[in-house]
């Protein structure tokens, strides 16, 4: 993992290598080894375009081999309304985290479909004019729909289908990032046929 180095990425989720390319980032720039990670998916279910980021808590929570505390599901969302008692327990509990923040955004036409990793906190409800902390030590953004006017009608008419495959794509790219940094682990890519052998067997061409 790189540290302390500015960083902004975006591809978009349709990319047949997006989950793959996504997860290279993922592998540099999140701290697995950290003992306090945690990735805190902001959203309601409330919404279609605002469903982002409980979706991809979800799936996190969903697969018992993904290690992590996750906060924000569809069952337990973390939204505007308990967002301040969420960040305020999480410091209060938790010792020195690292936090990965995911949530939804809007964006200009030719931005819809982006999903953005950069380093530094995001900053929940900006799109709808609400004040609300900033919160991440990474943050990552799918950009659902556009913004500009009637945001708040803008979240609430997105298609589903754009929110849940841009969800499954970062879910699956944590997932995947996971998996690698384990492997990395074992050395088990030490040389370049343990590492082709390695992609094989974690499934690499499902991973699109």
């Amino acid at each position: 993992m790189k540290a302390n180095i500015p960083f902004h990425h975006v591809i978009h989720y349709e990319k047949p290598t997006a989950v793959w390319q996504l997860s290279e980032y993922f592998l540099e720039y999140i701290p697995f080894h950290h003992e306090q990670l945690i990735f805190c998916c902001i959203g309601t279910d409330r919404s279609t375009g605002d469903a982002l980021g409980p979706l991809v808590g979800n799936q996190l929570v969903q697969d018992l081999t993904f290690p992590f505390q996750v906060l924000g599901t569809l069952e337990k969302p973390v939204h505007a309304l308990n967002l301040l008692e969420t960040k305020a327990h999480l410091e209060s509990t938790t010792p020195n985290p690292f936090t990965i923040a995911i949530d939804a955004c809007l964006g200009d036409q030719s931005s819809i479909g982006s999903i953005i990793l950069k380093d530094g906190p995001l900053y929940p409800g900006k799109a709808v004019q609400k004040e609300l902390p900033p919160i991440g030590d990474l943050s990552i953004k799918g950009v659902v729909n556009v913004g500009g006017f009637m945001e708040t009608a803008v979240l609430q008419n997105t298609r589903l289908h754009v929110t849940h495959t841009m969800s499954h794509t970062i879910a699956r790219a944590l997932q995947l990032a996971w998996q690698r940094y384990v492997l990395n682990q074992r050395h088990t890519y030490d040389n370049p046929s343990h590492y082709n052998k390695s992609r094989q067997q974690i499934g690499y061409t499902n991973f699109r």
